[in-house]
């Protein structure tokens, strides 16, 4: 074409229009674009360009005229159906929508207007080649880059958004296991505002969320978490060689009903310590019994959660396999899990197979018949004699 015009027909020039047609002297980037590529990136990045589904919709048909897959010669760049064609390949959509659509796409600055003199779109073939007047589709080319780079952040943002939301499920899933244990076992709590906040945070998550309102509900969430454990966690050990406190020494003797008075108890007459009393073991009283597996924690065990995190890095280096270790969890949960793996740990050079053995405990632990608690015994009887 001679002469490439800046105006649209019986149109007002607007600043996106300018801004994009400023760059129309410029030579193309060397490398073609893959127009569906192209359309599929500014699909997922179309909010950062202030356009909507239907507006991506109406730039698929329009790339749906131009011949071949690459978008590289110029003047194979602009295409120039008639209203009436691009609504028939929009299945009918109205005129008057269509058009409405297509000024969407020109204010983005993804396309730009290059109007006859009349207003018609055609294409006019001359001795330098044909000039086509129509809907120009330079700027995917041009901008093909930043609508790439927009995508990348929508994908980043989505997944850190689907992230927190996974993070979010799980903590009310363990809020709301927390609660209905504190009230099987009628324990005192302020459980109705942690109830409440159950509620509310579900209603707020049928919502779409930004990063910031799901990381305000995590927060929540946590603090809930927190102040739960707080109450359910024995008190903090400062040192795994401090003497029992008296509350430590009367829970102890809690157990000393116990018909099993040996190590090796939990193969014959074992009895089984429900999870309630399992709970109230003091965690004082297993680190004093099981003094090996402290050796491989650099930090003080301070808390149940601690101690389990502990065994789940010391059950490889037992030989003993994942299947074992997640069967032992599921039928005995994971403290008397780790509590009976710390025993092991203190009589491991006369144990020929952990694996095995393990799973013998959980079997019995399936059937109620077995409990850590005089493992932990015999060991403390053991240490003390």
């Amino acid at each position: 074409m001679g002469y490439i015009p800046i105006t649209s027909f019986r149109r007002m020039v607007d600043a996106v229009q300018l801004q994009h047609l400023g760059q129309q002297g410029q030579p193309l980037p060397a490398r073609p674009v893959d127009k569906w590529q192209v359309l599929r990136e500014l699909a997922i990045a179309r909010s950062r360009f202030g356009l909507s589904d239907r507006d991506i919709t109406v730039l698929q048909a329009l790339l749906s005229f131009h011949p071949g897959n690459e978008l590289a010669a110029p003047e194979k760049l602009v295409v120039h159906p008639s209203n009436a064609t691009i609504c028939e390949r929009l299945n009918g959509m109205p005129c008057s929508t269509m058009r409405r659509h297509l000024g969407n796409l020109v204010d983005a600055g993804v396309i730009l207007r290059r109007d006859s003199p009349n207003g018609k779109r055609y294409v006019r073939r001359g001795p330098t080649g044909p000039h086509a007047f129509g809907f120009d589709l330079s700027p995917l080319v041009r901008r093909f880059a930043e609508i790439s780079a927009a995508a990348d952040e929508v994908r980043a943002e989505e997944q850190q958004l689907a992230a927190l939301r996974e993070t979010i499920s799980l903590m009310q899933r363990d809020l709301r296991g927390l609660l209905d244990y504190i009230a099987a076992e009628n324990l005192p709590s302020h459980a109705d505002r942690f109830h409440d906040l159950l509620s509310l945070t579900g209603r707020a998550l049928r919502r779409k969320l930004d990063c910031d309102e799901l990381k305000q509900i995590e927060t929540q969430l946590q603090q809930a978490l927190d102040m739960l454990h707080d109450q359910l966690e024995p008190p903090a050990i400062v040192s795994p060689t401090e003497e029992m406190s008296s509350n430590d020494i009367e829970n102890e003797q809690h157990y000393q009903n116990s018909n099993s008075e040996s190590y090796e108890s939990e193969k014959g007459e074992n009895t089984c310590v429900t999870s309630a009393e399992q709970r109230r073991m003091p965690l004082g009283l297993v680190l004093s019994a099981c003094q090996e597996i402290r050796g491989y924690s650099s930090e003080p065990i301070q808390h149940w959660t601690d101690f389990v995190k502990l065994a789940e890095k010391v059950r490889p280096m037992m030989g003993i396999c994942s299947s074992a270790w997640d069967e032992a969890k599921r039928r005995m949960g994971a403290e008397e899990a780790s509590v009976t793996l710390a025993a092991m740990l203190e009589r491991f050079a006369a144990i020929r197979s952990p694996g095995a053995y393990l799973r013998s405990l959980s079997a019995k632990a399936a059937a109620g018949a077995f409990s850590s608690m005089p493992m932990v015994r015999a060991l403390d009887r053991c240490l003390a004699a």
